[in-house]
């Protein structure tokens, strides 16, 4: 299905908006309300902790390859197949990222390197949970993409689609959205059970759920409004543009599913993800393994960025992350260990890519962190803030990273 077919895929169109309900998609009358299209911010995570050392490689420190006999990769002045892509006389991209070099000679993709948290935690789950609610409280209801929300006007209010998680549940950053969704798979999000009896399975539930009390009552019918409106865009029939193929595995389809909702303009102001064949947390044979991955990610990455990079199509900014980096040095078994620094991507046609901007630390023994790892020089919560107040339109910075000021890196072109 072509896109201006895909945009007017109700059928009822125009002639319906009189009686339309308030949540109808916008996609019915995309025409009318595309100028009030604000920009989309989609969030991938890396869960496992992604080797940012093997993504984006120092290849002028020696310590890097003293550190990695088994697992570097090589410098791109070598004569070996397996050299790195070099990006800027000092940083070398793997080769298994080779589909990201294009939109990264175009200035489309930042490289944020020796990026993370300022929690020290080794904890996978700590760390992502301490990442993900961005605020010093050990405990807390909400996360820093919930608060963004809070501190500015949703585009469509009707919306039931503000906040999407296109995973099997919420993610913690969206913690505390009473209408952010788990949509795993947009194209089939509806009832399990006989198609036959679904739409009186679906009038039971409204009317069971309408007697009752909110939260209960606002999440079952913004539940019920989200499938009648996935029903109606029909995701399972959107043709990509620009000659984007996407991976044919859950992370190609929850990306080509980010692409058609952005485009059907049916109020996404979120939307956030992961990223993984199997893990990002590659202690034992991390070369095979780390490939696969990152191989898989510059697939999906690069399939979005020709879909979205065309004319007409709404404005948005993915930025990529993961919860910690792993160590410098190579353990027994040819992987890495938990570590700190990391890297962050970031993606859009505002971006001012092209370029790895960091306050590089160094790769000496006395410049590790712990005497192991890379240190954390830039807050990953400066990327988030700047993407937030100068894309998304939120000057409440002080409200969504509580305790925290940020300094701005550049990420977009002044």
């Amino acid at each position: 299905m072509s896109r201006r077919r895909f945009l007017g895929v109700t059928g009822a169109g125009v002639a319906a908006a009189a009686t339309a309900p308030a949540w109808l998609p916008r996609v019915t009358f995309a025409k009318d309300h595309r100028g009030a299209q604000r920009e989309v911010i989609v969030v991938v995570f890396l869960r496992g902790g992604a080797d940012g050392l093997s993504m984006c490689i120092p290849y002028q420190e020696q310590a890097y390859y003293a550190a990695r006999p088994n697992l570097s990769v090589p410098r791109p002045d070598s004569n070996s197949p397996n050299r790195a892509f070099d990006l800027d006389g000092v940083f070398g991209l793997n080769p298994s990222l080779a589909p990201l070099m294009p939109l990264f000679r175009d200035g489309r993709l930042l490289i944020v390197h020796a990026a993370g948290s300022p929690d020290t935690s080794r904890s996978h789950f700590e760390a992502m949970r301490l990442m993900e609610v961005a605020r010093p409280e050990t405990v807390t209801n909400n996360g820093w993409l919930t608060r963004h929300q809070a501190e500015v006007a949703p585009v469509n209010p009707g919306s039931t689609l503000r906040a999407i998680g296109l995973n099997d549940s919420v993610p913690r950053s969206l913690l505390g959205e009473t209408h952010a969704l788990a949509i795993p798979t947009p194209g089939s999000f509806s009832l399990a059970g006989d198609p036959v009896t679904q739409a009186l399975r679906l009038n039971a539930i409204q009317s069971s759920y309408f007697q009752c009390s909110d939260p209960p009552k606002r999440y079952a019918l913004n539940t019920l409004h989200t499938m009648n409106v996935l029903s109606e865009l029909d995701v399972d029939s959107y043709e990509p543009e620009g000659g984007a193929v996407y991976p044919s595995n859950q992370n190609g389809l929850a990306l080509r599913s980010a692409a058609a909702l952005i485009k059907a303009q049916v109020g996404a102001e979120v939307i956030a993800m992961d990223i993984a064949v199997r893990t990002w947390d590659t202690h034992q044979l991390g070369g095979t393994p780390m490939a696969t991955e990152m191989r898989n990610m510059a697939d999906c990455l690069a399939a979005f960025a020709a879909d979205m990079f065309v004319d007409d199509a709404p404005p948005f900014t993915l930025v990529v992350m993961s919860e910690f980096g792993r160590s410098l040095i190579e353990n027994a078994s040819y992987g890495t260990d938990h570590g700190r620094g990391g890297v962050m991507w970031v993606m859009g046609s505002a971006v001012a890519g092209g370029r790895v901007t960091t306050i590089w630390p160094g790769l000496a023994y006395e410049q590790l962190y712990d005497h192991r790892d890379l240190q954390v020089t830039i807050d990953y919560r400066d990327i988030l803030a700047e993407i937030l107040q100068t894309k998304l339109g939120n000057d409440r910075l002080d409200l969504v990273f509580p305790g925290f000021t940020p300094t701005f890196r550049g990420v977009y072109a002044p």
